[in-house]
């Protein structure tokens, strides 16, 4: 059986996040959407680990060859215990492809694993979960970019922090 990992962050998923899994669904027997779950890093977080479990849960429920996981650590270690011999990445930009070939490179001198690259689709090149955050932060239109649930979970995540930063005052 081919099994092939998509990992990410995922905070939140995007349009162009689901264009990559559902693409690798093609590709792969099986697919793995392992999602970083990294405690270090929470704090920087929109969502918890199990928000964006639940969320990549119900975005990829079309997709029957696919499953979500989260890991802490290494992906090459989420690798190995999960007998995985291939990372998919999506690339947007050729500066992607400078940093995702050291990490690939790295990745396969630590254990055996290849990296597959898919070119992103040109609608969704710009996405990323970073710049949808910042834009529906200061109220700009972020509903052609993520599915609707993500986008109303979102806009409940902003809400709230503007009223907690509100109670907190100056």
């Amino acid at each position: 059986m081919r099994r092939a990992v998509c990992p990410g962050s995922f905070d939140p998923v995007t349009n162009g996040h689901i264009d990559i899994i559902a693409r690798t669904s093609e590709l792969f027997d099986e697919v793995v959407v392992a999602i970083g779950v990294n405690k270090a890093k929470s704090s920087a977080r929109l969502f918890s680990a199990d928000e964006r479990i639940a969320m990549l849960e119900l975005a990829c429920a079309a997709y029957p060859n696919v499953s979500v996981a989260g890991f802490d650590g290494l992906l090459t270690t989420f690798c190995e215990a999960n007998g995985i011999k291939a990372i998919v990445k999506g690339l947007r930009a050729v500066s992607d492809f400078d940093y995702e070939l050291q990490m690939a490179q790295m990745n396969s001198s630590l254990v055996d694993v290849e990296t597959i690259f898919i070119p992103t689709s040109p609608e969704y090149s710009f996405l990323a979960s970073s710049l949808v955050k910042e834009v529906a932060t200061f109220g700009g239109d972020v509903s052609r970019l993520v599915p609707p649930f993500v986008l109303t979970r979102l806009t409940e995540r902003l809400a709230e922090r503007r009223a907690a930063a509100e109670e907190a005052g100056p």
